[in-house]
């Protein structure tokens, strides 16, 4: 009897349970919430409601909205479910007094059939206005933290990419427009909102990457900016354009070149004493010293070659700067070593010439070794300087003393090298030829007292300086300042100096060195060795650097505008004449690669074509090799990156110089850079 008792007691103490979705836990039917994971039960059901009301699975059939559910969601278009899916009961009594249901209508059916008859897809979209606080939440910061942490971890991917949540806000900008001025309304600006979750940023998509940069340092900010800015649109400020004073005199730089002990260094001292820039007791003592070392004949030479190096050998061996004045200009001299060993220096220092002086050996020999093919550094002295860009150049036939002012000399050096010099480019119009004597002061400051050069009617050299033409200058684009020479001062103050090739720099000026892109502050600076507040392009300037180190600065950087850094590459694509060769260039050629101060070791990787000298047009394609005075297009390889422009769009740091075992072996422009640094 006990036995079939027990049964029926069990079944009575049995209660009813609900299921959760999420953790399949079995909960008590008087539990709104999972008792293990907290979710709600969905839907929420009454906690006394009789088992006969409950369907299958814990559904409760009595499954109407409460008053705040739909008051929250009034605002939505209201909607019925589909008649073929759910089955409106209407009478359903709701017998619990304290639990408050709608009494609209309650209705019936299964999960999935409710879910797609009120699927959000199937209605018209909403726009709402998400709710903001006056001040962020903890929520907004912390959201806004981890988003900015994320922007940091990405690294360079964040600069080419856009996240798909801020292109679809930019998208979906304009049809919250309705949002927006309610936001506004509440007194919430749009500069304040910061994104929390489950609301995307508000943006447009020209300002992603600003916005996405936030988290960088100023150099990225400034080097992301330089990608989307054209040097078309710099507007420069009005201290940048010089005022017409009359009386003032303009700056001159003025390369002297020539070969090997023509009198380079013995003129440029004698211009300087007899412009007064040189002492007479400073004279004095030069000429002691050259005598006590049984070099007399160099005491002018010593004023500019002051290293005990140079002086001991008698040759110069870095370019000497020094300055004069004449009549119309202020002249910064740019004393040239000729020696074939120094070319580098004189490529360096000599970049930066508007004008040239040509000194030649008159005396019996020394020209012809001088315009020899193979080893005269007359002849590849004027290519240089050619390429550099200088199409006016004096002439100047020294130690005419020595062939005792010899006219048929003269004219034999005056057509054996005028028919060189017009086949490197120079124009008759632009040459002028003056017979002189550095040694014995003829025909430099004044006319010739000498009667033996009675027959020279030209001007002497002073005044062929005062001839020369100013080229343009580019006072209206941003600044660009190759180094020339670096002296640091210490730890945080570095002297660069260079020729401004265009722009405009002041004290306090905020500048931007490449390739090491270090923000550094113009402190003061240097024009001819005398303070001054302003240097424009054409002058040749020093500029003590603040907020920088020694070792991030150095000779063949560029000192440029911060919103402008000038291009950092490592392969470039050269249109190049080939000179005087023995050895034909191939692919694979290793050379020097030398660009305003800047050298690189380079290889050449393609020989992309060869050109019509005269018309410039393709004759063939993809050569074997280059030959001698062949023009070509090719491609190289530089082991390091150097600051480098095209030459359409900057010509100073478009200029190039190849040299290989001691020699130049081609001069060529930029037309292309194939691969730009980061």
């Amino acid at each position: 009897m006990a036995t079939k008792t027990m049964p029926a007691k069990e079944a009575s103490t049995t209660t009813a349970v609900w299921r959760c979705p999420i953790c399949t836990y079995d909960n008590e039917d008087s539990m709104s919430a999972c008792d293990i994971c907290g979710v709600l039960r969905n839907p929420l059901v009454k906690t006394n409601i009789k088992t006969d009301n409950i369907a299958v699975g814990g559904m409760c059939k009595d499954s109407g909205a409460s008053v705040m559910a739909k008051s929250l969601f009034a605002s939505l278009p209201q909607r019925m479910a589909k008649a073929s899916i759910l089955e409106v009961r209407n009478d359903v009594p709701s017998t619990d007094n304290h639990v408050n249901f709608h009494k609209l209508g309650n209705m019936h059916g299964t999960f999935p059939e409710s879910s797609s008859a009120f699927s959000y897809q199937n209605h018209k979209k909403v726009t709402i206005a998400p709710f903001k606080f006056d001040a962020p939440s903890p929520d907004d910061l912390v959201s806004s933290g981890l988003q900015s942490r994320k922007l940091k971890s990405k690294g360079s991917e964040r600069d080419t990419s856009v996240p798909v949540e801020l292109l679809l806000a930019a998208k979906e900008q304009e049809s919250t427009s309705t949002s927006v001025t309610r936001r506004r309304s509440n007194g919430v600006g749009e500069k304040n909102d910061t994104p929390s979750r489950g609301n995307k940023p508000e943006m447009s998509v020209s300002n992603v990457n600003t916005e996405a940069l936030s988290s960088k340092t100023g150099k990225a900010e400034i080097t992301r900016e330089r990608k989307t800015a054209s040097i078309s649109e710099f507007t420069p400020e009005t201290w940048m354009i010089p005022d017409t004073v009359e009386g003032e005199l303009s700056q001159l730089n003025l390369a002297i070149v020539g070969h090997v002990d023509s009198g380079k260094s013995t003129l440029s001292g004698r211009l300087l004493h007899l412009s007064g820039r040189i002492s007479q007791k400073e004279m004095h003592k030069y000429e002691k010293e050259a005598k006590q070392q049984g070099k007399g004949s160099f005491a002018y030479a010593w004023a500019l070659d002051e290293s005990a190096e140079e002086r001991e050998r008698g040759i110069t061996m870095t370019v000497g700067v020094a300055f004069f004045t004449s009549r119309k200009y202020h002249v910064v001299l740019l004393d040239s070593p000729g020696h074939r060993d120094f070319v580098p220096n004189m490529i360096s220092g000599a970049t930066q010439a508007d004008a040239a002086i040509l000194v030649v050996d008159a005396s019996m020999g020394s020209f012809e070794a001088g315009i020899d093919a193979t080893g005269g550094q007359t002849r590849e002295h004027v290519q240089l300087i050619r390429s550099f860009g200088v199409d006016q150049i004096i002439v100047l036939v020294n130690k005419m003393d020595v062939v005792e002012y010899s006219k048929e000399r003269f004219d034999f050096v005056k057509q054996k090298l005028g028919a060189f010099l017009r086949t490197c480019g120079f124009k008759e119009s632009s040459i002028s030829w003056v017979p002189a004597s550095a040694m014995e002061n003829q025909n430099l400051v004044a006319k010739s007292s000498d009667a033996r050069l009675s027959w020279y009617k030209g001007p002497s050299l002073m005044d062929g300086i005062d001839s020369l033409q100013l080229p343009a200058r580019d006072y209206s684009k941003p600044l660009l300042l190759p180094i020339c020479d670096v002296k640091s001062q210490s730890q945080s103050q570095v002297s660069a100096c260079g020729k401004l090739e265009s722009g405009a720099i002041r004290s306090g000026f905020k500048v931007l060195v490449m390739p090491s892109k270090e923000i550094a502050t113009a402190r003061s600076l240097e024009r001819d060795s005398q303070p001054c507040s302003i240097a424009r392009a054409g002058d040749n300037v020093t500029v003590n650097l603040q907020g920088t180190e020694g070792n991030r600065v150095a000779a063949g950087s560029v000192i440029c505008h911060p919103d402008y850094p000038v291009q950092v590459a490592s392969q470039l694509e050269l249109k190049i004449l080939v000179l005087e060769i023995s050895t034909p260039i191939v692919i694979g050629s290793q050379l020097e690669f030398h660009i305003h101060h800047a050298k690189e070791a380079a290889k050449i990787v393609k020989i992309l074509s060869l050109l019509d000298p005269k018309t410039g047009k393709v004759t063939k394609k993809s050569p074997r090799c280059l030959l001698a005075k062949q023009n070509a297009m090719v491609e190289v390889a530089l082991q390091g990156p150097v600051c480098v422009e095209e030459y359409s769009s900057c010509r100073a740091l478009g200029r190039v110089f190849l040299r290989a075992s001691g020699r130049t072996v081609a001069l060529g422009l930029v037309t292309q850079i194939i691969q730009r640094e980061s």
